[in-house]
């Protein structure tokens, strides 16, 4: 049996260790030990970029910010989602996983990043959220956010901020009308959707496989639309999403609230 190889380490901010593995051409992050992501299991990165980015969306999705890089697998399908115009931005925070994903996982996905259409922003995607809600930057048309297992449960302490009601605002400021910001979570997470539509968003929830061949789904991505509305004062309903078969395959029907 081959072994599990360590090709890359570094520490987070909080002290956390944070690897790189290889198995058998296999690629594997952790946390402390701790799974976070592999190049076997990507479906949930894949469909997380569908529900931000669908393909009958009310506005043309031109400027996407995900949060996260990863192993590139939500980038990978934003990618294929968008436009040749579009813009890509990706904050990582680390920046060993960006010379990882360059020098390591070149034949992966690190090829993306040299895509015209893609920046990298070596930093916490906070800052990009913050600068857009404030003006500084332009107003984001989809936000994916997988930078946490989920809002209680953090890989980063400081994330924290992203979740609470002033986050969720600052969030909605930063979107443009009609924009959808997607939340990955590794389990159910009770009061999520209230609190997004406290702030005026329209939420839609997924409850998804880790992998195609998962006999149930076990992880949720959480979707915060902000609606445009109409001359009469009302708000537009969202586009409903129209997965690929994948997704189709993957997910359950989603729960819709509405205000």
């Amino acid at each position: 049996m081959k072994p599990i190889i360590t090709i890359g380490e570094t520490k987070t901010p909080d002290g956390s260790k944070f690897t790189l593995h290889q198995h058998d051409g296999d690629f594997f992050l952790r946390l402390d030990g701790t799974q976070l992501m592999s190049s076997t299991w990507t479906l949930s990165e894949r469909l997380l970029a569908d529900y931000a980015c669908p393909e009958k969306a009310p506005i043309k999705i031109r400027r996407v910010l995900i949060g996260g890089l990863g192993l590139g697998f939500s980038l990978k399908r934003v990618l294929e989602l968008v436009g040749d115009d579009a813009e890509v931005v990706v904050a990582e925070l680390l920046p060993e996983v960006i010379r990882w994903n360059r020098e390591l996982l070149g034949d992966l996905n690190g090829h993306l990043m040299d895509d015209p259409r893609v920046t990298i922003h070596e930093g916490d995607v906070y800052d990009c959220i913050r600068r857009a809600a404030d003006g500084t930057d332009e107003k984001w048309d989809a936000i994916l956010l997988d930078t946490d297992n989920g809002p209680t449960s953090l890989v980063q302490p400081q994330n924290h901020r992203i979740y609470g009601r002033s986050g969720f605002a600052m969030i909605w400021d930063s979107l443009s009308p009609g924009a959808r910001v997607a939340f990955w979570a590794a389990a159910v997470e009770p009061g999520f959707e209230r609190k997004l539509r406290r702030d005026g968003f329209v939420t839609e929830s997924y409850s998804i496989k880790a992998h195609e061949r998962a006999k149930k789904p076990i992880h949720w991505i959480y979707v915060g639309f902000r609606p445009v509305h109409t001359g009469e004062g009302k708000a537009a309903e969202p586009t409903p999403v129209t997965p690929t078969p994948a997704v189709v395959k993957a997910a359950r029907k989603p729960k819709k609230r509405w205000y």
